[in-house]
């Protein structure tokens, strides 16, 4: 499999993969709407950055992880995803993965939380949280709880290749998937903001190492790591996903809209 690009938070909190695209090159942000006009910016609201208000950035405090976009007091990192709830079995088949592929290259670490991205991480403004989130839960509102098999073994980089990751790709339920992303992107069109990826590989991500070694995992490792997860006891069952909320993660401010 050849690997995939992912893009993910500017936030230190929040430096996770946020969806992917297969192959190619990083996809590039929308052009705003012609033809409509742009939303009033509010000045001196809360959140809204001093100016003389600097933060320098020191990503070997943050496991060498770097920044997509410089930190600015009043941008907010947003990120709208499916949150995934581990199990006992799953954190098992995690660490039987993780140890593998420590053998090719040994800086690779798990995960601690897992999640399916249904947009990119982007910089939103304080003062337009609560309308993006207004405009988000209006247009999730219909949707219900659905499934999908996740079971496929994939490497992935973020745009910038300074982390490398190793995922669980969908297989089966991209439809619901798509739906679900087709309504986001009109949200995020409204605010001017980049879409999600013309052709996500949809995944959860399990563990990530610091710079590009994909090399390293693709090939050999990566065949390993499958015929890990096809070995596994009960594997099937385990990776058929019931999606049961949809969640936004806007700074250090949750938002949950639960699927019908």
């Amino acid at each position: 499999m050849s690997g995939g690009l992912v893009g993910y938070s500017s936030s230190e909190e929040d430096e996770e993969d946020q969806g992917g695209s297969r192959g190619g090159g990083a996809q590039g942000y929308p052009a705003a709407s012609s033809g409509r006009p742009r939303l009033p910016v509010p000045a001196g609201l809360p959140g809204d950055p001093d100016p003389e208000e600097a933060v320098i950035d020191d990503s070997a405090r943050h496991g060498g992880r770097v920044r997509g976009f410089p930190h600015e007091r009043g941008n907010w990192a947003t990120h709208v995803y499916l949150p995934y709830v581990a199990q006992e079995e799953f954190l098992e088949l995690l660490e039987l993965l993780v140890s593998r592929a420590r053998t090719y290259v040994p800086s690779v670490a798990a995960m601690e939380e897992f999640h399916l991205s249904l947009s990119q991480c982007v910089v939103l403004r304080y003062h337009w949280i609560d309308p993006f989130v207004r405009s988000l839960r209006e247009r999730l509102a219909a949707f219900h709880r659905f499934f999908c098999v996740a079971d496929q073994v994939k490497v992935y980089t973020n745009q910038n290749k300074t982390r490398t990751f190793i995922g669980l790709e969908v297989s089966a339920g991209h439809f619901q998937l798509l739906e679900l992303v087709s309504e986001v992107d009109r949200v995020l069109e409204e605010f001017d903001l980049p879409t999600f990826y013309k052709d996500p590989s949809f995944h959860i991500s399990l563990a990530w190492c610091v710079g590009d070694l994909s090399g390293k995992l693709e090939g050999q490792c990566l065949r390993e790591l499958q015929d890990i997860v096809d070995e596994f006891e009960d594997s099937a069952l385990l990776l058929r996903v019931q999606w049961e909320q949809i969640r936004c993660k806007s700074g250090n401010k949750y938002f949950s809209f639960p699927l019908r």
